[in-house]
């Protein structure tokens, strides 16, 4: 499959999957996530895969969502907003489920949703270069759909703070608080000795744990439907898709509009 958000390689039990949209800051928009689903479904589709390994082209990782695709998209009562939610929640939510181990390799910048694909990886590999921020509420928005999978990660202080604060998260605060496994300056030893252990596991194994391990977690069903509520309230506002707009067209960020 032809790829255009995407750069996509097979290495032996392995998928390299790199976000290859530097130009617009490897953000986040509904051909990217398109595009990923059907990466999963070729992992899931291919018995011998193992493991889905996620990098950013660039100096940015993943900048969340693509302010210029969502301008004007979102007006008070429009269906987009719900439907965006939900697609990226969708996404998310699949990075948890599907029956291969999902690893971001993460070497820069990552911001808003960026944040969500980092958190609902099963591994996460960081140089010291990376951090980690959710800028949301600066636009007047939450990170909604980014919230369940960020807590169930770093538990709820750090991800509350995170929200609150909006300031960036470096590299060491972020394996402090378990939102990265481990800080490598180079990920490859770690991803081939992960190669070589889930090599040895039966493939159904790994669908097993994570199916366990999601009903260790808060229902499912709610809390998707909180995020998704909320994330669609908010986009919806007047006000929050005026600093999108203007962002969009005239690169202004939201203080400087006031």
């Amino acid at each position: 499959m032809e790829h255009r958000t995407l750069r996509v390689t097979r290495q032996r039990e392995s998928l390299r999957v790199v976000i290859d949209r530097p130009e617009r800051s490897n953000s986040i928009n509904a051909e990217l996530m398109a595009e990923l689903h059907a990466v999963l479904d070729q992992a899931e589709d291919d018995p011998d895969l193992r493991t889905i390994v996620l990098e950013g082209a660039g100096p940015v990782f993943c900048s969340g969502m693509d302010f210029a695709d969502a301008a004007g998209s979102n007006r008070a009562g429009d269906e987009l907003a719900v439907r965006g939610g939900e697609a990226f929640y969708g996404l998310l939510k699949r990075f948890t489920t599907v029956p291969r181990i999902v690893v971001s390799v993460v070497d820069g910048r990552v911001t808003g949703g960026g944040v969500g694909l980092v958190a609902a990886s099963d591994f996460v590999y960081a140089t010291g270069r990376s951090s980690f921020a959710l800028p949301e509420a600066l636009w007047g928005l939450l990170p909604c759909c980014v919230t369940p999978f960020l807590v169930r990660r770093t538990g709820f202080q750090p991800a509350y703070a995170m929200t609150m604060s909006t300031l960036p998260v470096t590299a060491a605060r972020a394996a402090e608080i378990h939102l990265v496994d481990e800080l490598l300056e180079d990920a490859e030893p770690a991803l081939r000795r992960l190669a070589s252990r889930l090599g040895k596991i039966d493939p159904g194994v790994i669908g097993d744990g994570k199916r366990y391990f999601g009903q260790m977690w808060l229902p499912a069903e709610e809390l998707e439907r909180t995020a998704v509520g909320e994330f669609a309230r908010l986009m919806s506002s007047p006000v929050v898709q005026h600093r999108i707009d203007n962002f969009a067209a005239h690169r202004q960020m939201p203080w400087e509009t006031r």
